[in-house]
């Protein structure tokens, strides 16, 4: 009876392992037994047994697990038979077993995995991965079951726990370790949920020197990525496969000690239904060259779970924020960053905090018709909820943005993460592609999720600037996935680089978006600048370090220098922080034949470029200034080729007319419209087509009408269309937008998207019977704090966070949540006669604040008023003659007591119109 149950427990840890894997990505090639017998569920205890993970090629790393007398786990990583780690305790504690001592083993089995995906982001798009990997199946004390599956590759030793039981499982802990010799050059960062501490360099026994200090008496907490150099061997410690089932976790360190410890986030303990596989301690191993190039982080990563990646397209933004933090919330100037996108061939423009709802489309559709998308920033705490998340992302998806930058979630808990997993299923469903600022680190969700373009988690150029800090990214934070740091603000108020630094920057950082941080004047003075700009991928087909590393060279100064392919061209990008010094790059890395190779570097306080031909025996010398760098463009020296530029092809200057523009149908009825596109002057459109866009009509809505197509529209020739929309019955009145598209293959050919030009014929159907004033769009809106709120109270932070509209114990289902200050213009068209409401400080101020309501007509004139209204009142009942107005205006002002806690609710704010 004991073996039957042995043997069920042997096949339940294989199969969790078997299905972590399978998440994985990893194709079992073999599944073999270990020769060496298991020892038997009744074996008595026996001295230190040592078992051993090889490479595949078993040439270099080495992870050798030990069980001792007391049943306790360590992992050691040798290279070369040296020792990398000591061995480091392993284990973890559940609410109802301690897996950390007391364990014997029961079984082993070994298999070889290999693994091949294609990325849409990164160091290299094309990835391959074999390992070896062993899981240890393992009784507690107590008879708990514990699996450790260990995997060893030729670019590090990663482990992870499985535990087979079913039902909801709770881990308050894990004794997982790594142990690094106290005397190992360090390279750390005090953790913070921001991960925006400066790295300090230390020793590992004395990192908790480094600074700022995040410390509980002697212990000292650092995020990772966390690297170590002993022995001429480097060691990236990190985590991958992190989602909803866990947390994120950091390391603690004791002062002047040797461990590592791997702590979960705010050390609550985690519950994930089971099995449970945990996520990866993982220890990237080797030269700098092999952590540069290292994929392990994504090799441990689920495969993706998005079959058609067609939509998802890395590629460069110019961010206005940056160089004018104000910038986003003024229209015109967003219309600025478009036409210098659309002029230097940006995929993109990113609008930042600030935006409008009110002008947004209108921005859309202009950048559209350059060949620019538009992507837009939002506060977490309005995409918190699935509802929030529903509305926004359907919202924007109509308006045709293609991606969000989602900031400020500053957080590693379990929650967080499952966050993380629903907007990630959300975005990929939208087909919206993502950047996460103010985020925690990757840990393999590129992989798993390719919509995700870049993440923050690093201490960036908004940060200020430090020339060593950019050294020690190139070596840490971005080994392990797309960094979000937004250089090249080369305009920038006492600049603490070089010109030729800054530049760099976007070569040796790898990113899927690229946010350029200059504004179009500034870029417009560095022209050398621009043009290799215009050139930049930014996703990779193979990356490459070529010299340095985070230490200081003989000279004292500390170099990077990174190549990136893509296609045949090579992109060569250097960095230098300390005293000028000459950087050099052996160029055996391009291959046979003959080569162009232009090389950008500093020169009397400008960037000069330089152009000459070379080999692969060369070597690239670059005379670098302080805190300098320098940039490269490899190509293939083929006959005529005078440099390695391509050509930028733009979107051309096109018109799309309406006639007419607006038009009036009942509800019911129907309107006739049509539209002109044009091209005036330039070579001729390929593939166009004019349509109205029928899927984004309101619902119960027809056309009648043809698309019309052309397989070539020349310069001066006309293509129209004509059309006619039946509104539904049940429409309520206000003004709806049918979208007008004209599309066409863009110019440059290839994979460039089409370019698509919108306009929208407005279709104002009269409003009619009684009508919620929630239900209306708004002409124009503020609030005290965060936005009004529609059918809720006002939540002070992201939109939908409110509460039901409650005053007095009574709750209205319908309504405004407003904050004092707060106010809307509503478009009545001069057709209502009535407006009615019940006013007061929602409950859940509980009896704090003070607010008046005020309704005003056209021209402000006001129509109706309270005296100040006091928390814990009853309902006012508030009421207006609206008679030919045409704009609503409804304000919540402060009672005299500050705006805090004026939680201003329009309880059932409706409107009489004419039927």
């Amino acid at each position: 009876m004991r073996r039957k149950r042995y043997e069920r427990f042997r096949r339940a840890v294989i199969g969790v392992t078997l299905s972590a894997l399978a998440s994985g990505g990893l194709l079992a090639a073999t599944t073999a037994p270990s020769t060496a017998a298991p020892t038997p569920p009744t074996a008595a205890a026996t001295p230190t047994t040592t078992w051993t993970v090889r490479d595949p090629a078993h040439s270099a790393l080495t992870a050798r697990l030990a069980l001792d007398p007391a049943g306790e786990l360590r992992l050691a990583v040798t290279r070369d038979g040296a020792p990398v780690l000591a061995p480091g305790r392993l284990g973890l504690r559940t609410d109802r077993h301690d897996l950390t001592t007391g364990l014997r083993l029961v079984d082993r089995e070994d298999r070889a995995v290999h693994d091949a995906y294609r990325m849409t982001t990164g160091k290299e798009l094309r990835r391959s991965a074999t390992a070896r990997e062993t899981t240890f199946a393992f009784r507690g004390a107590d008879g708990a079951r514990l699996g450790v599956v260990v995997r060893v590759s030729d670019d590090g030793v990663a482990y992870r726990y499985v535990l087979d039981e079913r039902g909801p499982v709770t881990v308050t802990g894990e004794a997982s370790a790594f142990e690094v010799p106290k005397d190992a050059k360090a390279w750390v960062q005090p953790y913070a949920t921001s991960y925006e501490n400066e790295r300090t360099e230390t020793t590992a026994g004395a990192a908790n020197e480094a600074e700022p200090k995040e410390c509980a008496g002697d212990t000292c907490s650092f995020g990772y990525p966390a690297l170590f150099e002993t022995g001429g061997t480097y060691v990236l410690l990190t985590e991958a496969d992190v989602d909803g089932r866990y947390s994120g976790s950091h390391l603690d360190h004791k002062d002047g000690g040797s461990a590592y410890s791997v702590a979960l986030a705010d050390d609550a303990p985690v519950t994930s239904p089971g099995p449970l596989a945990t996520p990866w301690r993982t220890a990237i191993v080797g030269g700098l060259d092999t952590l540069v190039g290292s994929t392990l982080v994504d090799d441990l990563a689920p495969p993706s779970r998005v079959a058609d990646t067609s939509w998802i397209r890395p590629g460069t933004d110019d961010w206005s924020w940056l160089s004018d933090t104000s910038s986003p919330g003024d229209l015109d100037r967003q219309r600025d960053f478009v036409d210098y996108a659309a002029a230097h061939g940006l995929e993109y423009t990113l609008v930042d905090a600030g935006w409008k709802a009110s002008w947004v489309p209108e921005l859309v559709r202009y950048a559209r018709a350059r060949g620019v998308d538009v992507i837009l920033w939002f506060d977490w705490a309005d995409l918190r909820t699935q509802a929030q998340r529903d509305a926004w992302f359907a919202k924007i998806k109509a308006w045709g943005v293609v991606g969000v930058k989602v900031d400020y979630m500053y957080s590693d808990s379990q929650s967080t993460f499952q966050w993380y997993d629903a907007i990630l299923r959300d975005t990929a469903e939208r087909h919206l592609m993502i950047d996460f600022h103010g985020a925690t680190i990757p840990r393999g969700l590129q992989r798993t999720w390719p919509q995700v373009m870049s993440v923050e988690g690093v201490r960036g150029e908004e940060n200020g600037q430090n020339p060593a800090r950019d050294v020690f990214l190139a070596f840490t934070r971005n080994i392990v996935g797309s960094m979000d740091y937004t250089p090249t603000w080369f305009s920038r108020p006492n600049r603490q680089n070089s010109l030729a630094h800054e530049l760099a920057l976007p070569v040796v950082y790898e990113s899927g978006w690229t946010s350029l941080g200059d504004n179009p004047e500034g870029f417009a003075a560095q022209p050398v600048a621009e043009r290799y700009l215009e050139q930049l991928p930014t996703a990779w087909d193979e990356t490459r370090l070529v010299s340095g590393g985070p230490g200081r060279t003989s000279g004292g100064e500390r170099q990077a220098v990174l190549a990136r392919r893509s296609g045949d061209r090579w992109f060569v990008g250097g960095i230098l922080a300390g005293a000028g010094a000459t950087m050099e790059a052996p160029l055996g890395l391009l291959g046979k034949g003959t080569w162009r190779l232009e090389t950008i570097a500093d020169h009397d306080g400008q960037l000069r470029r330089t152009v000459r031909t070379v080999t692969a025996k060369d070597t690239l010398a670059v005379p670098a200034v302080t805190d300098g760098g320098f940039t490269a463009l490899a190509c293939p020296a083929t006959r005529g080729r005078t440099d390695c530029a391509r050509p930028v092809t733009t979107a051309p200057a096109t018109t799309l007319a309406t006639d007419p523009a607006s038009v009036t149908a009942e509800a019911g009825g129907k309107a006739s419209f049509g539209a002109t596109f044009t091209l005036p002057e330039g070579a001729a459109l390929r593939d166009v087509r004019l349509a109205v866009d029928r899927g984004r009509l309101p619902a119960g809505w027809t056309v009648t009408g043809s698309d019309v197509r052309a397989a070539s529209l020349p310069a001066g020739k006309e293509l129209t269309g004509h059309w006619t929309v039946t509104v539904a019955r049940d429409q309520p009145g206000g003004t709806v937008e049918v979208p007008v598209v004209a599309t066409y293959a863009h110019p440059a050919g290839g994979n460039a998207p089409r370019v698509h030009v919108e306009e929208v014929v407005r279709v104002s159907v009269p409003l009619h019977g009684t009508l919620y004033a929630s239900d209306q769009p708004f002409l124009a809106e503020s609030n005290g704090y965060g936005p009004v709120e529609r059918d809720q109270s006002n939540g002070e932070a992201g939109g939908q966070d409110g509460k039901p509209l409650t005053i007095g114990g009574t709750v209205y289902a319908k309504g405004l949540g407003m904050n004092a200050p707060g106010q809307v213009r509503i478009d009545l068209q001069g057709r209502c006669t009535r407006f009615e409401a019940h006013v007061g400080i929602d409950d859940e101020t509980s009896g704090r604040g003070s607010v008046t309501f005020t309704v005003l007509g056209d021209d402000e004139s006001p129509l109706a008023t309270t005296g100040v209204l006091r928390g814990g009142e009853a309902a006012v009942s508030l009421t207006a003659d609206v008679t030919g107005v045409h704009t609503l205006t409804l304000t919540a002002d402060d009672g005299g007591d500050g705006k805090n806690y004026d939680h201003a609710d329009w309880g059932l704010a409706r409107l009489t119109c004419a039927d």
